[in-house]
């Protein structure tokens, strides 16, 4: 049976291996500002261990995913952070709003807002300020005093703005590969993810100086030979160059090696890409199931207060097409091209056909001058809400420096940097990783305590 209140209603139960699910909806205003105006609606999965007694009891542990356009896991068991989380927490896996089935946003969907100008101010209330506000509006619903959050990269982002706005419902925080810049444009934020990026392909080309000749291979093979993907679109050299998203973990990293050793078939017509690695293509390339993350990826950084490029400028207007110019080595015209990793590129919504639709929405909210600040940087000088965050020395997606940076400015965060992980670290050890963030927010014993 459904339970409603106002705002809030669980849908389902279900039970899995050796855990119970449950769905909650919750009601809340696209614009928090107009609490009056349209709702949306957004959900979440409430997983609980069940071997635990008095499940009940526990308290909230609220999953922030990495994204942006990323919703929350899909679980059938328990494993991972999530297993180790379960022993003493109710884990909620949030679908962010425009993801899941949380007001989804796709090519399909946001074209019901009416034209590109109504799409995009849509798309205003899809950030980070807007989803925390949500969070509050949630916790509210359930009834949560205050609750413990773990951010994984974007979620990270989401944490910070969090303890900006509203931490006053946060009892602690735990942050994975996730602390960004505080202040500064987009451009700054690039400038040190292509020195990262660099770096890693110089180690993965040495791990695997074969892998060079391959690419470099492919990349003179796609000028000479017309090569599609399964989805229709013509194989670039841009487009191959997004490999590079690879780079982003410890053992998937490897697996870049195994897709190149099949990149070529023998056929009628002479060498050809093969379908298995054309297919690899496509799964590093699609934003069919989250456009989103290229919609709103540069926009998480644009802040009127705090985010003003050398030029005076808010709007993050493609930075990281304008600061790969600094970076030669990364133009596809280069000699031999590196890889690129998290980027987003304007061409994107001209070659991917999931994204073509958007071209115009994606122009106007890259030319937004008048986004708001996410932080607020005072709150933050002055916060008392423990917070754990791991660092991951050679993160290739969040910049170590920039990190580093964030930690002083918020009082009280208690840093763990390790170069033993990559930005997906919790995919590694998800268990080890939470239960050592955990543990750096637990209150010391008082001496002559008794526990």
């Amino acid at each position: 049976m459904s339970l409603q209140t106002s705002a809030h209603h669980v849908a389902a139960v279900h039970s899995y291996r050796g855990l119970r699910a449950t769905e909650h909806f919750f009601d809340v205003p696209l614009d928090h500002a107009d609490p009056s105006g349209e709702q949306i609606r957004i959900f979440a999965r409430e997983v609980v261990a069940n071997d635990v007694e008095n499940s009940a009891a526990l308290p909230w542990l609220l999953f922030l995913q990495g994204g942006p356009g990323g919703a929350g896991p899909r679980v059938t068991s328990l494993s991972g952070w999530i297993g180790e989380a379960a022993k003493s927490f109710r884990v909620l896996l949030l679908d962010q709003r425009g993801t899941g089935l949380s007001a989804p946003v796709s090519r399909q969907s946001l074209p019901l807002r009416g034209g590109v100008t109504a799409q995009t101010e849509y798309l205003r209330h899809f950030r980070a300020d807007s989803i925390v506000r949500d969070a509050e509006a949630m916790r509210r619903a359930l009834g949560v005093e205050r609750w413990t959050t773990l951010g994984q990269s974007y979620g990270g982002f989401i944490t910070l703005s969090y303890l900006s706005l509203a931490p006053e419902g946060l009892e602690r925080c735990l942050v994975t590969g996730g602390l960004a810049a505080l202040t500064g444009h987009a451009d700054r934020v690039y400038r040190h993810t292509y020195a990262r990026m660099a770096a890693r392909n110089a180690e993965y080309f040495g791990w695997y100086p074969e892998d060079r000749a391959t690419i470099d291979r492919v990349f003179a093979h796609v000028d000479s030979v017309a090569e599609t993907l399964p989805d229709g679109r013509p194989v670039t050299r841009g487009l191959v160059q997004m490999l590079g998203q690879y780079f982003g973990g410890n053992s998937r990293v490897h697996q870049l090696h195994f897709a190149l050793e099949q990149a070529f078939v023998e056929t009628v017509d002479g060498p050809r890409l093969s379908d298995a690695f054309l297919s690899t293509l496509q799964a590093q390339a699609s934003r069919l199931v989250n456009p989103l993350y290229a919609l709103m990826h540069e926009s998480i950084y644009g802040q009127s207060g705090h985010g003003r490029n050398d030029d005076g400028t808010v709007a993050t207007s493609w930075a990281a097409e304008r600061v790969v110019h600094e970076f030669a080595d990364f133009l596809p015209t280069a000699g031999h091209p590196l890889l690129t990793g998290e980027m987003v590129y304007p061409w994107f919504f001209s070659e991917d056909p999931a994204l073509a639709p958007l071209r115009e929405v994606a122009e106007e909210v890259a030319g937004i001058e008048d986004w708001p600040d996410l932080y607020d940087l005072d709150v933050l000088a002055t916060n008392t809400v423990p917070v754990a965050a791991a660092v991951y020395t050679d993160d290739v997606y969040v910049d170590r420096d920039l990190s580093l940076e964030t930690a002083s400015r918020v009082r009280g965060l208690r840093v763990w940097e390790t170069d033993e992980f990559h930005h997906d670290g919790i995919a590694d050890d998800g268990a080890g990783i939470f239960a050592r963030l955990l543990s750096m927010t637990t209150p010391e014993p008082r001496e002559g305590a008794t526990t």
